[in-house]
């Protein structure tokens, strides 16, 4: 299941709700992210991210399929915010369960990695000194490339 939106998310009620009623999980692996207050050296005001309605959707909704096609999950989530966020708000949510804690560690480190490298959201950081877009890491896209079928 995925999710796009400006509204703040409850951790435990995405969770709860998730899992009810599904007795064969035996582990949930759950990742947040959240807003720095810093980039580097310098102080972060606010971040705004920016996507395009419908296509966002439709490719979160591609990586889920794939992350339950390569480990059977019992139940997946992404809940990812867009619009302007302050330091220590909550920008994204990723729950996934199963029966074995490996397929939940795989799976949630999977998916995280490709909302860092291949979502298409876009952000601008508030600084001190004016606004900037954030640019993609070397480190981020290093540690996509794991998951790459060969």
């Amino acid at each position: 299941m995925i999710r796009v939106q400006r509204e703040d998310f409850d951790v435990g009620r995405e969770i709860e709700t998730l899992t009810r009623g599904k007795t064969t999980i035996g582990g949930i692996v759950t990742f947040v992210g959240t807003v720095r207050d810093a980039g580097g050296a310098d102080a972060i005001r606010s971040m705004t991210l920016e996507h395009y309605p419908g296509m966002t959707e439709e490719e979160l909704t591609a990586i889920d399929a794939e992350a339950n096609k390569r480990w059977k999950l019992e139940a997946s989530l992404i809940v990812h915010r867009h619009g302007k966020l302050l330091p220590g708000e909550r920008i994204v949510l990723v729950v996934t369960a199963a029966a074995h804690r490996a397929a939940a560690f795989a799976a949630n480190a999977f998916l995280v990695d490709w909302l860092k490298t291949k979502a298409p959201f876009w952000k601008q950081e508030e600084t001190p000194q004016g606004a900037r877009w954030v640019e993609a890491q070397d480190s981020d896209d290093q540690a996509a490339k794991r998951w790459a079928k060969g």
